[in-house]
């Protein structure tokens, strides 16, 4: 009898460790995001109790001209960022994997976009971007007579935007690929060699083949990111003009907080939800552990 509840003992006393954190969990994740579910079938301004609705904020979403917008955007914000930010950084980090005097200051250097407050960079790129910031100044200096309008104009706003989450995101991805670089051994390269493998072509037969797994971690976490994307547009652009930069989130914080529609905010919720969701499952579906091979 001793001995089976001391077995009992050893298998239960993990979960014992793991409930303070669930209980946290359950506080600030699961209750708020049942909260929300609720809410989304519901009319809630913060200052009525909520009133029963049903289906009336989806048939509102769907016959909103904004949120096909927002949407539209954040997928053309996706496809923009997602490429760039799974293939420049790995050029990046093969160029600073060299056992050179001093690489460590590039990688330092790259690396410091990371670190630098997104309200400090959108501040200034905006005044980088200004109709007399060093920009247009630089294109006046090469023979550009007018200025581009990078945030006041419909055309050229959200890629303003998706410059800035680029140069912002280029050194975290790179050390994820620096690290994945490392664990390659060299004797793969001097093989390679051998056989006539080399310069950029070595890349190509090795290199690109053992850092799929972190190519496709990348491509999710970078995915997930810019679908979540709200301090760039914030700061920069307010969504404007005429909605060519606002996001789905950034639509989801104008309702909730500026117009005071929570129910309609969680149901806007509800769908990037779904969206982040289907992502993670393709993180789940397909990464790997850095040391596993390439999974089908």
């Amino acid at each position: 009898m001793l001995k089976d509840w001391t077995s009992i003992e050893q298998r239960l006393t993990p979960y014992l460790f793991l409930l303070p954190a669930l209980f946290i969990l359950l506080l600030t994740v699961f209750w708020p995001t049942l909260q929300a579910f609720y809410l989304s079938f519901t009319q809630y301004d913060l200052i009525n109790p909520p009133q029963w609705v049903g289906f009336a904020n989806f048939r509102r979403l769907w016959a909103d001209p904004v949120f096909w917008k927002t949407l539209w955007n954040t997928l053309s914000y996706l496809l923009g960022v997602v490429p760039i930010l799974v293939v420049a950084p790995l050029g990046l980090a093969i160029s600073v994997n060299q056992k050179l005097r001093g690489i460590s200051w590039f990688r330092a250097f790259y690396y410091t976009p990371v670190v630098i407050s997104m309200v400090v960079a959108g501040i200034a790129w905006k005044w980088l971007y200004a109709e007399n910031g060093l920009l247009n100044q630089f294109l006046a200096h090469i023979g550009f007579k007018e200025g581009i309008p990078w945030l006041t104009s419909p055309k050229w706003a959200i890629f303003s935007v998706m410059a800035v989450t680029i140069w912002k995101g280029l050194g975290y991805y790179m050390v994820i690929y620096l690290a994945g670089l490392q664990s390659i051994p060299v004797d793969l390269y001097e093989a390679a060699a051998i056989d006539g493998s080399d310069g950029i072509s070595k890349h190509w037969d090795i290199t690109v083949p053992l850092m799929k797994p972190y190519l496709l971690l990348v491509a999710v976490i970078s995915a997930i990111s810019a679908t979540k994307v709200f301090e760039e547009v914030y700061i920069m652009t307010q969504g404007g003009p005429r909605n060519s930069s606002k996001t789905i989130v950034y639509y989801l914080y104008e309702q909730a907080f500026e117009n005071l529609e929570i129910s309609y905010a969680c149901t806007i919720g509800l769908v990037l939800f779904l969206l982040i969701l289907g992502l993670s499952i393709l993180n789940l579906k397909f990464s790997l552990a850095p040391s596993g091979g390439w999974r089908k």
